[in-house]
């Protein structure tokens, strides 16, 4: 395992130059790595494809409709229960109906919101990676500054033949 400097880039043709600039600057050919990282959730990880068996936070959707469905039911009967004079028995019932469905929609939100704000995914794109050793870090930093690479980051792995064996595209990202 060695470091490698990684920066995205949005057209196939400026990832090959790079990776031209990377060799006039002396780094091994075979220690340079150009690929097209896909979006989120189109890695064909799993057997079904995808990149997950079942989205990340998806087994909280019950508990937090059913608690939102609760809550909501509730507040809706209780309202519900100030019209009688008006609406009848029908009115608690009505609002029951009423506030637990809205209930529902509220904590779904709530949910997707709190899903949302983990760190950010990498992004799609071509991307150059280079393993460095030694004092070679500061010179791939700087060259893919220069090379204007966007969301350059660090990672730790194993670059053979042109080819990042390890790279995880649902790791989470440690831009420098």
């Amino acid at each position: 395992m060695s470091t490698i400097i990684a920066g995205h880039f949005q057209l196939q043709e400026t990832a090959l130059d790079v990776c031209e600039a990377f060799k006039a600057a002396g780094f091994a050919a075979d220690r340079i790595s150009t690929f097209y990282n896909n979006p989120p959730g189109q890695h064909a990880l799993t057997p079904i494809g995808g990149d997950r068996i079942a989205s990340p936070g998806a087994g909280q959707t019950p508990e937090g409709i059913a608690k939102g469905e609760l809550t909501g039911g509730a507040v809706g009967a209780a309202l519900g229960a100030a019209t009688i004079p008006v609406t009848g028995p029908l009115g608690p019932v009505l609002g029951g109906l009423v506030g637990a469905h809205v209930g529902s929609l509220y904590s779904f939100s709530e949910m997707q919101e709190k899903s949302e704000s983990g760190p950010p995914p990498r992004k799609s794109g071509m991307m150059v990676a280079v393993a460095v050793t030694g004092g070679d870090e500061a010179r791939a930093l700087a060259l893919m500054r220069q090379q204007g690479a966007e969301g350059i980051e660090r990672a730790e792995g194993t670059i053979e033949d042109g080819d990042w064996k390890n790279f995880d595209p649902l790791s989470v990202p440690q831009f420098v």
